[in-house]
């Protein structure tokens, strides 16, 4: 470890902590240890995705104050693999190790209506939305935005978890006394009526060096990311304000590492955030063979204050998610002429699984990277597999 004008420099040969041992912490440390780094994981599940690619694995829960502890004493830097990680555990390690991420942007994004009033202080645009105590509170925001709309708890809830779509006004007293059982605050949020989802992922560096990825055009089935599609079927203008949004919001909220930035775009054009993520993310798995430096290098680089990489795109590409209902039908194909390397549509499928043990239905078990001259061909190559037709 070295210092500088710009902070702290983590250097190769140094260990990375992660909190977190799932398949964003696995693919990090992949990324990582080609750098020469080491790594070193708390997570409560045994054997876990990133456990297995890790020098070693400290298997206790995120609240585990020792664990973490004992993570801060191997670590030269520590960062987190997903947000809802305990922040109070993370404020602890502030003050025992390298935490260059900190706690405060764990404790914004942990919490939809902190994360909406930092957007909008970044001078970013975000949904209309209203905090709701009560179900005749409920009620009244409902009738000012409209129907259908959605409810959603502030804190927890992820790939459609914690959310109620209320389409009339007659669901609200339902809707808010399920919701209400979580015993967190309730934000209702307008419904855009958007034409596409798109995320961005920057990159922040403590120097103060900032990239953007191109922007991704994502798909999502049952409220659960399907494709990524890059370059995203958009104008070039809509593209540059995508990047230009989430370069603000890494500047704007001070990140350290990435930040990823969903955001909705509707029919006239008009770009609204919907959340953020302060880590790697699904829809950045494209850049792990698509771009020149991918999602979990470029992580790597921002938190242990390495210059940041290219982020120009290199092919087109479609990352496509691999649930639990699908690794079977993809173990039949995996091995015949055509799948990996499809020469009649010119199609390259680069896969990565995780690790996990059980397929369960509905589970994020691997993604495929499919790259081709047109993202045109490599949708085509998804419905000729036919290993998504039942998602």
């Amino acid at each position: 470890m070295t210092d500088t004008a710009g902070g702290k420099v983590i250097k190769p040969g140094g260990t990375i902590g992660v909190l977190g041992g799932g398949q964003l912490g696995r693919m990090l440390a992949l990324a990582g240890r080609n750098m020469g780094y080491r790594f070193v994981t708390l997570d409560p599940t045994e054997d876990a995705p990133c456990g297995q690619v890790a020098d070693e694995q400290i298997q206790a829960n995120f609240d585990d104050v020792e664990a973490a502890r004992k993570l801060a004493v191997l670590s030269d830097v520590i960062t987190y693999e997903f947000e809802n990680v305990d922040a109070h555990v993370t404020s602890i390690l502030m003050n025992e190790s390298y935490v260059p991420q900190g706690s405060e942007l764990l404790y914004t994004t942990q919490h939809r209506l902190r994360e909406k009033r930092a957007i909008e202080a970044a001078g970013v645009p975000v949904a209309p939305y209203a905090e709701v105590k009560s179900a005749a509170e409920l009620k009244e925001a409902i009738a000012r935005f409209g129907t259908p709309c959605v409810l959603k708890t502030a804190t927890g809830g992820y790939d459609g978890k914690g959310q109620w779509v209320i389409r009339s006004i007659d669901e609200a007293e339902e809707a808010y006394e399920t919701l209400s059982r979580a015993r967190t605050e309730l934000v209702l949020e307008q419904f855009i009526h958007f034409d596409k989802e798109l995320s961005v992922i920057a990159a922040r560096s403590p120097r103060g060096e900032v990239k953007a990825f191109p922007a991704a055009e994502n798909i999502h089935v049952h409220n659960i990311l399907h494709q990524s599609i890059v370059p995203a079927r958009i104008p070039e203008d809509v593209q540059q304000e995508a990047e230009k949004l989430a370069t603000r919001i890494a500047e704007g909220l001070g990140v350290i590492g990435l930040i990823a930035v969903e955001l909705f775009l509707t029919k006239d054009g008009q770009l609204y955030v919907n959340e953020l993520a302060p880590r790697p993310h699904n829809s950045g798995h494209y850049t792990m063979e698509a771009c020149r430096t991918s999602q979990f290098e470029q992580h790597v680089r921002a938190i242990c204050n390495l210059p940041l990489g290219s982020t120009e795109l290199l092919t087109p590409v479609v990352m496509v998610n691999l649930l639990g209902e699908h690794i079977e039908p993809l173990n039949g194909l995996i091995d015949q002429p055509g799948f990996l390397e499809d020469t009649d549509l010119g199609v390259s499928a680069k896969v990565h699984l995780y690790g996990k043990k059980e397929a369960k239905e509905k589970r994020k078990m691997g993604h495929i990277n499919l790259l081709a001259s047109d993202v045109q061909h490599a949708l085509t190559w998804i419905e000729r597999t036919r290993i998504w037709e039942s998602k």
